[in-house]
């Protein structure tokens, strides 16, 4: 069985998403998603993805409560900065930071965090230097960015992935 469908939960997770996209449960949908959540995770076991076991299960409902928490702050933050930017010009700019993560799976959940909360995006990584390079839209304090994604987010992925 594990042939057939060799990343289940990918499968029912991308029949959910299209039954969801569609907003119908008719059977040619319902026949549709399974193909094509066959094909998807077919497309998986090529890609060849490395098996992560979680460590530490505990601290994802810390990790899920900041990222809403800071996703939510960051609206709010680029909300005043749209709103007063013909008083006062918006002070964008980059930030490095040094990242100790060698997980890839923790690495790429790192980067769906960063480039989800408002305001912040991730340009790129070293893996070499470890070196994080992002943009921050209204950049007052770059040290407490680095203090902000090193003990809020990093610290975290390293405990659960690590």
């Amino acid at each position: 069985m594990r042939y057939w469908f060799p990343f289940p939960l990918l499968s029912l997770s991308l029949l959910g998403l299209w039954l969801l996209i569609n907003q119908s449960l008719s059977p040619g949908h319902i026949v549709l998603g399974t193909m094509l959540g066959i094909a998807f995770a077919w497309v998986m076991v090529n890609l060849q993805p490395d098996k992560t076991r979680l460590k530490n299960i505990g601290r994802i409902a810390l990790l899920a409560g900041h990222v809403a928490h800071d996703v939510l702050r960051s609206n709010i933050a680029v909300m005043n900065v749209i709103l007063r930017a013909r008083t006062r010009p918006v002070n964008s700019g980059f930030v490095a930071i040094d990242i100790s993560l060698r997980d890839e799976n923790a690495l790429a959940l790192l980067a769906c965090i960063l480039t989800a909360t408002p305001g912040t995006a991730w340009l790129e990584f070293d893996r070499q230097t470890g070196v994080l390079l992002i943009h921050v839209l209204d950049l007052e304090n770059g040290q407490l960015w680095v203090n902000l994604i090193k003990s809020r987010y990093e610290a975290p992925l390293k405990e659960i992935f690590e």
